[in-house]
């Protein structure tokens, strides 16, 4: 199976392991951070999941799902996650976990500063404005410098906690949407609680496709993405809180469900897609199959350094993303140096290329272009790419 650097370069192994998937003709899609794939498998299980549950309907769910399905599923992701089933929970998707997380986390006081950068995904800066209007809060707002280090990270944020004795919590993507920069999250975790912060991790980029251990990183609160690089169908993701935070986060608008001792009661209470949900073992299973995040993690890695090395010599081509491995995952952005509308640019290489990426800005660093393999992707849709950004940029 695909557990190293040897395997991620075995183009048999993996045209096996992208035949374990449908794609539908057209573009080489190389935007696969939007959300995944699910294989055959996975798609025929979710299928025949959702004509159960509409012939059963509720006589399953209330019987069997709602008592022990769901406890099985909860206690297999926990073991994949490498932590208690009591510190994770089920929801929509990795935005709907920050979002609870940011509203129901009940240490804030008038005053107290929090805190996010250029890199965090929109929805999460607007929460936390959202503090700021409803809880009194100020909102502390940085830039990263560019190009990125594993040292100008550090430095940025230890700078923050020293002009800002008032922060009291911190928004932090661990992959960030727009560049594909992974952040040195246990080292700034440290320094942050070392200042009296608490982080709120944004890992939808995350899960699946690096690898990590939560109590290690020391973070305390996370949302999490399982429609991303885990496989699953849409609609799922996961809200971590650690054991002993939990009472730093109140129940979702007094939600009354589950006890207070139960992580559960920190989501809104709704019936969810219990066909998606009944699919998860089918999903981990394949994942598990496939290497897990240590063998997807190397190949989308491998392919990233394919174009990497060849457009960092380009004229015109500028590469966003450090190639510090441990700053990088599958995803990395590049500008076209010489042409103002990156937009344009990305229009050019489906139009002119047949190639599918997405135009992305936000950032300090100015818009860019987000590529990002997956695990339908071939070394020969990177030479497509390398050709387009060679033939474009000059």
């Amino acid at each position: 199976m695909p557990r190293n650097e040897d395997n991620a370069r075995d183009e048999h192994f993996w045209q096996t392991v992208a035949r374990r998937y449908d794609v539908e003709p057209g573009p080489i899609n190389l935007e696969n951070g939007y959300f995944g794939r699910m294989t055959h498998r996975v798609m025929e299980a979710y299928q025949r999941n959702i004509d159960f549950i509409n012939r059963s309907n509720s006589v399953h769910v209330r019987q069997h799902f709602d008592q022990i399905g769901i406890a099985d599923i909860r206690a297999d992701l926990a073991e994949l996650m490498g932590v208690s089933d009591q510190a994770i929970t089920f929801s929509q998707n990795a935005t709907a976990s920050l979002q609870a997380l940011i509203r129901n986390y009940n240490r804030l006081q008038p005053g107290d500063q929090v805190l996010y950068s250029d890199l965090e995904y929109e929805t999460v800066k607007s929460a936390l404005n959202w503090l700021e209007r409803y809880r009194g809060v100020q909102v502390i707002r940085i830039e990263h410098a560019h190009p990125a280090s594993y040292e100008t990270l550090l430095a940025s944020y230890q700078e923050a906690f020293v002009r800002y004795p008032r922060l009291k919590l911190m928004a932090l993507t661990h992959v960030t949407h727009r560049t594909g920069l992974v952040m040195p999250v246990q080292a700034i975790v440290e320094m942050a609680t070392e200042h009296g912060v608490d982080v709120i991790l944004d890992g939808a980029h995350a899960l699946g496709q690096l690898e990590f251990d939560l109590p290690t990183l020391g973070v305390a609160f996370a949302g999490f993405n399982l429609q991303k690089w885990i496989g699953s169908p849409l609609s799922l993701g996961v809200t971590y809180i650690a054991p002993e935070r939990l009472a730093d986060i109140d129940p979702d608008m007094g939600e009354t469900h589950f006890p207070l001792t139960d992580i559960r009661s920190r989501t809104p209470h709704s019936t969810p897609n219990i066909p998606a949900l009944m699919t998860l073992p089918t999903v981990f299973a394949e994942h598990r199959e496939l290497g897990g995040a240590a063998g997807k993690g190397a190949r989308l890695a491998y392919l990233r350094n394919l174009w990497v090395s060849e457009a960092r010599a380009m004229p015109g081509i500028e590469v966003l993303t450090p190639d510090d491995p441990r700053l990088y995952g599958a995803i990395t952005s590049l500008r076209f140096t010489r042409q103002a509308d990156q937009q344009r640019m990305a229009e050019r290489l489906l139009n002119e290329y047949n190639l599918f990426t997405v135009a992305r800005s936000g950032s300090a660093c100015g818009p860019c272009i987000r590529v990002t393999p997956g695990l339908t992707t071939s070394a020969q849709d990177i030479d497509q790419l390398i050709k387009a950004l060679a033939e474009l940029g000059g």
